[in-house]
């Protein structure tokens, strides 16, 4: 598996706790967000991935554009 895709061990066992086993990778992109105070921001997302789970824990890494 590429080095870009590889999970950490410990984020491994955490992922593996909380929503099964699988094979996981760690992903980045970027999106169109809307934040609470109702802004339209361009962001940069990193999250989890297993095939036949889905996207987990989406984290707001940072944003893109000028406030």
């Amino acid at each position: 598996m590429p080095a870009r895709f590889r999970v950490q061990k410990s984020a491994a066992t955490y992922l593996r706790k909380a929503y099964r086993r699988g094979r996981w990778r760690k992903l980045k992109g970027t999106a169109a967000v809307r934040l609470p105070s109702g802004a339209l921001r361009k962001v940069e997302l990193h999250w989890y991935e297993a095939h036949g789970i889905g996207k987990r824990d989406l984290k707001i890494k940072r944003y893109l554009d000028e406030p």
